[in-house]
């Protein structure tokens, strides 16, 4: 009687792959993310076709016993079981008093001749390692060596002209156009005084701070939010005859059937004599004022904060006209293909969340005292 030599070591389970199970190993591998989890996820796919796991191991370049390991683990738990176990990781060895300490430091002390903590020296006072008070600050969010700027506005009629503007926003009227209006004034065309090194693989570019200062310029500008295209003109001072030349221009732009409302800050300029004789003679246009303190609502800021960075910030430039050459062209490319900003928050979100936020503050306010 004739026996069939033995090929391997025999296989207790069979291994099988269910078609869903065979794309998602499929996308484990193509995604290569993970590599000891693609590594796995191969081990599979070639027991799939049914060979013994030393042709497995021989393709894959492993050992037979790791292509029976993750086969049994395939067999057992499906493609989660491809993943790494959790693992508990070492004790902790700084307790909750400890952590708490950490951060009421951080919160309600300040150093010695400083007006903040560091990692370093909270360590040092607490008798901890720089890296332990680090992970804890990075736990709950603490920088202490940052600091932003906030001002609320005394407006008497805030919430008025909060909703006023938001409404423009989010309910804009029929058959009207809705302008952000504002300058940005005294725009600098510096040029630096040594040659601006480009970028190169693993280096950045590079420019000297040292500059020369080629005089000023004023852009006046004008968003439509609902298309999101922009009108500017700049000229080389910030006055009530610049704005009402820059007006003349919007009203050259604008078709003339149309209603236009103007939502602007209440710069002087925006309020003297001569405007307001312009705005007589122009029914059809509206003006509303955002309250003092608060430029976020109008939109035209945040244009003007996508200039500063393309286009003006990293800028070097010989003379004013370089400098508004550089800005009508952004304005141009813009408009070429322009995208306008979603406005999500209603009037009553951000009147709450501005209620909330004061409320905060005047509490921290007290506490301190």
């Amino acid at each position: 009687m004739t026996s069939t030599p033995r090929t391997g070591r025999p296989k207790k389970l069979q291994l099988t792959i269910s078609e869903s199970q065979r794309t998602e190993l499929e996308e484990i591998v193509r995604g290569r993310r993970h590599r000891n989890l693609v590594f796995r996820a191969r081990i599979i796919l070639k027991c799939s076709e049914g060979i013994s796991n030393t042709a497995v191991a021989a393709a894959t370049r492993t050992t037979s016993f790791t292509v029976g390991y993750w086969r049994n683990r395939f067999i057992g738990g499906g493609v989660s079981a491809l993943w790494d176990e959790p693992r508990p990781g070492a004790p902790r060895k700084i307790g909750d008093d400890k952590v708490e300490e950490v951060v009421r430091a951080a919160l309600e002390t300040k150093p010695k001749g400083a007006t903040h903590w560091s990692t370093r020296m909270l360590a040092q006072n607490l008798g901890l390692s720089q890296s332990a008070v680090s992970r804890i600050w990075r736990a709950f969010g603490l920088k202490p060596h940052r600091s932003e700027t906030f001002q609320l506005s005394k407006d008497p009629y805030f919430i008025e002209k909060v909703r006023d503007i938001v409404g423009l926003y989010m309910s804009p009227p029929v058959n009207a156009l809705v302008l952000c209006v504002d300058e940005k004034s005294q725009i600098q065309a510096l040029n630096r005084t040594q040659p601006i090194l480009p970028m190169r693989p693993a280096q950045v570019e590079r420019y000297t701070p040292e500059y020369q200062r080629n005089g000023t310029t004023s852009l006046f500008a004008a968003l439509d939010i609902a298309s999101g295209n922009v009108m500017g003109k700049c000229f080389r001072r910030h006055r009530t005859a610049e704005f009402k030349k820059f007006l003349d221009y919007v009203d050259s732009q604008v078709p003339q059937d149309l209603e236009v409302h103007l939502i602007m800050d209440n710069y002087s300029t925006h309020k003297a004599a001569p405007i307001k004789q312009w705005l007589l003679r122009r029914p059809r246009y509206h003006l509303h004022f955002t309250p003092t303190h608060s430029s976020w609502l109008n939109q035209i800021e945040r244009w003007f904060a996508l200039l500063s960075a393309r286009q003006i910030k990293r800028g070097s430039h010989n003379c004013v006209k370089e400098l508004e050459s550089a800005i009508t062209e952004f304005i141009q490319t813009h408009n070429a293909n322009p995208k306008p900003f979603q406005w999500t928050k209603s009037a009553d979100e951000i009147l709450k969340n501005l209620q909330r936020f004061a409320s905060d503050t005047v509490a921290t306010y007290t506490r301190n005292q």
